[in-house]
């Protein structure tokens, strides 16, 4: 939906967003997904709509989210990790939907120690719109008085929702942060810019709020944050801040510091 060597640092601290789905997938013995692989340097969210996902990594956390469930996997000094479907949803087949964001981090924190925080959906905390028009999921930052359970390095809002037709509602967003607002379904008018399905509109880091109209019935991921002010060098699953950094973390990589990793 976006990414870094794309958009720059119009959309930092944010990195890139990959969207799956909804597609059908049939039942199958064989679990569908991505190997072993690592990163450096990030954080990796996943966001479940429809679905499962489980996941695996070398410091040993592991779990399967569903609908409405957030994983987010803070990588920094350097992890292993896989993500395939759960072993109920290969057995069943279905509709699988997802989304995974990458978070930057700021240079102090690219080698702090790997974390895993698995969100399940009761966790999330939702704020409703004005006459009953919808709701929104407040899944990291703050947003009128509401915490979302996520810790973050850097200032961010992850939110998303649905909104009905006619539906309104303004978020207060800084002054100098990237916004950011996918359309998962429907249409919406974002500061009255048009947005459909499965696009993403992206708004210059000056001006305060955000002025979100859907058109028809509309689901959505807002992203709002900070923007993190340094160098960014990137190479595959690794994003750094210089390219001697990147080397050290393939140098680590194929010397085994990153851990190891049974499968799923």
């Amino acid at each position: 939906m976006f990414s870094y060597q794309g958009q720059g640092k119009s959309v930092s601290p944010f990195l890139l967003l990959d969207y799956a789905g909804p597609m059908k997938f049939s039942p199958s013995e064989h679990l569908r997904g991505v190997g072993e692989h690592p990163h450096r340097g990030f954080e990796t969210v996943t966001l479940v709509y429809q679905g499962e996902v489980a996941h695996k990594d070398s410091t040993g956390q592991q779990g399967v989210i569903g609908p409405g469930d957030v994983q987010w996997m803070t990588a920094a000094s350097g992890i292993l990790h896989e993500e395939f479907h759960s072993h109920a949803f290969a057995e069943k087949g279905g509709m699988l939907e997802m989304m995974q964001l990458w978070v930057n981090l700021p240079k102090r924190d690219k080698m702090a120690a790997p974390k895993y925080q698995e969100i399940t959906s009761a966790q999330i905390p939702s704020l409703t719109l004005p006459d009953n028009r919808g709701y929104l999921r407040i899944i990291a930052g703050e947003l009128a008085g509401t915490k979302g359970p996520t810790s973050t390095y850097t200032p961010i809002l992850v939110v998303d929702g649905d909104i009905k037709a006619s539906g309104r509602y303004q978020l207060p967003i800084q002054d100098g942060w990237s916004v950011m607002v996918i359309a998962r379904q429907g249409q919406l008018k974002v500061n009255q810019q048009l947005v459909s399905k499965d696009q993403t509109v992206i708004l210059s880091q000056s001006g305060e709020g955000l002025a979100i109209e859907a058109l028809d019935d509309s689901k959505l991921l807002i992203l709002a944050g900070e923007p993190i002010d340094e160098p960014i060098v990137g190479y595959g699953p690794f994003v750094m801040t210089s390219q001697t950094e990147i080397n050290q973390a393939i140098t680590d990589f194929q010397s085994g510091k990153f851990g190891n990793l049974e499968r799923i």
